[in-house]
């Protein structure tokens, strides 16, 4: 029998001698242990060639595969993590903070402290994905990134139960063995669109992995077995929370990554997205400059978006220009200028400035937020002759086409106020439009936007082009708070707006914003309605609107002061 196994290759150990070697060298808890036990002696008992062998060889490599009792030791040095965070990325001060208060109290208290559970929360591009890797790194921790878009199946999360055929253990499970240590960094990457169908609901599994109270005995269906995930640091990321489910949400920390504004992009660019073209398109030993005023010509008329994706993807084309250049046998140095980049990129693909190219009546430059972060929302207002019919263009939700009825309301309530006659508004049709139609819009903080570019449609009040505003308005005419202050200002600073009005209730957020932001931009909270107006109307021209009428026509006057224009407080409340 020796004999015939050699010739077979079998002349070692055998596998259940083997499988006991593993088992007691794994370090596993008691239960865990017993278990191991339990089924190894079945697979004795069963033999190699049953039906269940396969099965149960393959469940005790899993087991003796798991770190039950490796972990890394923690790099505490506060001044070390920081150092590093600060050397892979410019800015995000929020989440570097949070960081070095964790380490600070894993310092202090010890293993008693359970690890970190984090959301990070921004536009794509902003790095979150990354300086979740640094944390790692800062620390001294094993990272493995989890990616869970598009993932519907419940199993997934938790594992399948062993007696489905090919039943593995769940991501997590998977992550721990990849990681070789019970307390890595775990990124799970894209947590907002994870999905549910007739396979179960893997944010709900979420809730145990992501919860402190539970995650100590986290329970795979596949192992049938605890396992403690208290100590390991969990970062998710995410482009909006409006889609994570309140339960899942309130189990973590989020922390918010809004845009760059344009200096940090230079920042970037100049410090780490330009070096690491270079070198990884092998030129990293020439000298390659690209001035302030190069990176501003980049960032303005060649990408829009919140992060530096598309920047770093535009250097990258103007590096292999280069690159040509030196393979051609031009060893430089090379300094990039404006031209150069309109040579080498083409024409300019975006309009750098305010959103609108003179005062227009009728016309308002809202504020917005979405998933690639801050962007500006132009309302538009037309009136025409007709019986007081409202149309609401531009794939608008319910929120906002009940912001376009408010604000119409304040008008109505307010004619006499604004220097209109109340019948006007039964002798034409209003229409109003948010342009790029194929994007779905919704939420109040359009309000006072809307409700300014209908009161200038009918007072034939130009809105000035260099103000944005946001906010939302109730038919009393008060402006109540909003969020996304922070993208919705680097928006506004991206278009070159220079005021922008806000909610007086918002004014508490100024202090947060950027240096230059606040600097550049004129800031104004405001609380109620006839202070927007004030601000964001001028005067009219001499010409009224009129709607025909039989043998008249219908003259709107323009509203007067006692200086011959602007417009008069209003309260729709009387006070």
């Amino acid at each position: 029998m020796r004999a015939i196994r050699k010739e077979l290759g079998e002349d070692g150990e055998s596998v259940p001698d083997e499988l006991r070697k593993k088992i007691e060298e794994a370090g596993m808890p008691e239960d865990v242990h017993e278990r191991a036990i339990k089924e190894l002696k079945r697979l004795e008992y069963q033999g190699q060639q049953s039906a269940e062998a396969s099965v149960i060889r393959t469940y005790l490599e899993w087991l003796t595969e798991l770190p039950w009792n490796q972990a890394t030791q923690d790099n505490l040095d506060i001044h070390h993590v920081r150092e590093v965070l600060d050397e892979d990325h410019y800015g995000l001060e929020d989440v570097k903070d949070r960081i070095v208060e964790y380490v600070a109290v894993r310092k202090l208290a010890g293993t008693k402290m359970r690890g970190a559970i984090i959301n990070l929360n921004g536009p794509p591009g902003v790095g979150k994905t990354s300086i979740a890797t640094s944390v790692a790194r800062a620390i001294g921790r094993e990272v493995v990134r989890i990616s869970l878009g598009g993932v519907r199946d419940e199993a997934e999360i938790r594992g399948h139960r062993r007696t489905y055929i090919g039943a593995i253990p769940g991501r997590i499970i998977r992550a721990l063995r990849d990681a070789e240590t019970r307390n890595p960094v775990i990124v799970l990457d894209e947590i907002d669109k994870v999905g549910t169908d007739w396979r179960g609901d893997p944010s709900s599994a979420l809730l145990e992995v992501l919860d402190p109270e539970q995650n100590t005995n986290f329970t795979d269906h596949y192992l049938e077995l605890p396992f403690d995930l208290s100590q390991v640091i969990f970062i998710t990321t995410s482009n909006q929370l409006n889609t994570i489910p309140a339960p899942l949400l309130d189990r973590m920390e989020t922390i918010t990554m809004p845009g760059y504004i344009e200096e940090e992009k230079v920042a970037i660019a100049a410090g780490y997205l330009l070096p690491k073209q270079l070198e990884g398109h092998g030129i990293g030993n020439i000298e390659v400059t690209l001035p302030q005023e190069s990176l501003q010509h980049l960032i303005r008329y060649y990408t829009r978006e919140a992060g530096v994706r598309n920047l770093e993807r535009s250097i990258g084309s103007v590096v292999r220009k280069i690159a040509v250049k030196v393979a051609g046998g031009d060893a430089g140095p090379f300094t990039v200028t404006p031209d150069d980049i309109t040579e080498y990129l083409g024409p300019t693909k975006f309009r750098y400035g305010m959103a609108e190219e003179q005062d227009e009546v009728g016309v308002v430059t809202g504020l917005a937020v979405n998933s690639f972060g801050g962007d500006t929302l132009p309302i538009e207002v037309s009136l025409s002759e007709g019986n007081g019919k409202i149309t609401l263009t531009g794939s608008l939700g319910d929120v906002m086409r009940e912001s376009a009825q408010a604000a119409l309301t304040y008008a109505r309530a307010n004619a006499r106020a604004l220097g209109l006659e109340p019948t006007i508004f039964d002798k034409v049709n209003l229409h109003v439009h948010v342009p790029d139609g194929a994007t779905p819009k919704d939420g109040p903080s359009a309000g006072i936007g809307m409700a300014t570019a209908i009161i200038s449609a009918f007072t034939r009040r130009p809105v000035r082009r260099d103000v944005a505003m946001t906010g939302e308005v109730t038919l009393r005419g008060k402006v109540l708070a909003i969020g996304g202050l922070k993208s919705k200002t680097i928006a506004a600073h991206r278009a070159g707006i220079q005021t922008v009005i806000l909610p007086n209730d918002n004014a508490k957020d100024i202090p947060e914003l950027p240096d230059s932001i606040r600097e550049e931009l004129e800031l104004i909270p405001v609380s109620h309605l006839d202070e927007v107006l004030a601000i964001a109307l001028l005067p009219g021209s001499e010409v009224p609107f009129t709607v025909a009428g039989g043998n008249e026509g219908l003259n709107v006057p323009l509203p007067k002061t006692s200086s011959g224009s602007g417009i008069p407080p209003l309260r729709a409340d009387n006070s």
